[in-house]
């Protein structure tokens, strides 16, 4: 008797099937020490490098040096804000649980890298400005992105239910996307503000000098890298959180 050929999967349901909180457990296990190794290596050289073998800078002095820490915290500010607006529209059009769950890990990550990012804007602008706060576009856009990762952490805590929390946030992820975008391209948008245009460009004339940029590509990488990690992390314990309330819901039915 003749056997049928195996049929491969669709690589779409093979993604999908991430959406089982074992498989993406187990994967994430496999994947995680790769993540760290990776994030600690890139961290020690790109910061390492860039604070103590590179030059001060001939306008801004030492000062120059906190790019390492600002523009790869910024960068994953706003890139952990679009994660989650993915995942929040996974979880709107599939209903995906892991998808919710790593939206709302991924939030307090978020929030610490826009407070770093903000924290050292200032220390970098005072030098440089001669004050710790303008009302610039990009600077006012980037604090009421912090004020949305604070309501949508909130607004998770506040509401009992899983499901009706995580519709919730999802819609004020959509919103709070709006500013996203503008702290990522409001020096485009207004070209009269203080803040500096991209660090980093495909035009090879906007980016910083070569002594600067081969540590931050390092700096960025091992904040990305530190960023999936985190939230790899927080995504399992909060589907083991999930696990425990569900468990402990059904003991106090019977």
């Amino acid at each position: 008797m003749n056997q049928r050929p195996e049929q491969k999967r669709p690589a779409v349901n093979s993604v999908w099937e991430y959406a089982n909180p074992r498989r993406f457990i187990a994967t994430s296990d496999r994947l995680m020490p790769w993540i760290w190794g990776g994030a600690i290596a890139c961290l020690v050289i790109g910061l390492i490098w860039g604070f103590f073998f590179t030059p001060d800078d001939y306008r801004q002095g030492s000062t120059v040096k906190i790019i390492y820490l600002h523009v790869p915290s910024a960068l994953m500010a706003i890139n952990a804000w679009f994660m989650m607006l993915v995942t929040s529209l996974i979880w709107i059009i599939r209903r995906h649980h892991v998808s919710a769950l790593a939206a709302r890990a991924a939030a307090p990550v978020g929030l610490v890298m826009t407070l770093i990012a903000l924290l050292t804007g200032a220390i970098w602008g005072q030098p440089m400005w001669g004050t710790w706060w303008a009302w610039d576009p990009r600077l006012t856009s980037f604090l009421i992105l912090f004020l949305f990762y604070l309501g949508y952490i909130a607004l998770w805590s506040a509401i009992e239910n899983d499901d009706t929390a995580a519709d919730l946030t999802s819609i004020l992820c959509l919103v709070g996307s709006v500013f996203a975008i503008l702290s990522r391209y409001a020096v485009n948008f207004w070209n009269q503000g203080l803040h500096q245009g991209a660090s980093l460009s495909l035009d090879k004339e906007e980016n910083v000098a070569d002594v600067f940029y081969h540590p931050l590509l390092f700096s960025i990488a091992g904040f990305v890298l530190l960023f999936l990690g985190l939230v790899l992390l927080r995504t399992q314990t909060e589907i083991r959180a999930r696990r425990m309330r569900a468990l402990l819901a059904r003991e106090r039915l019977q």
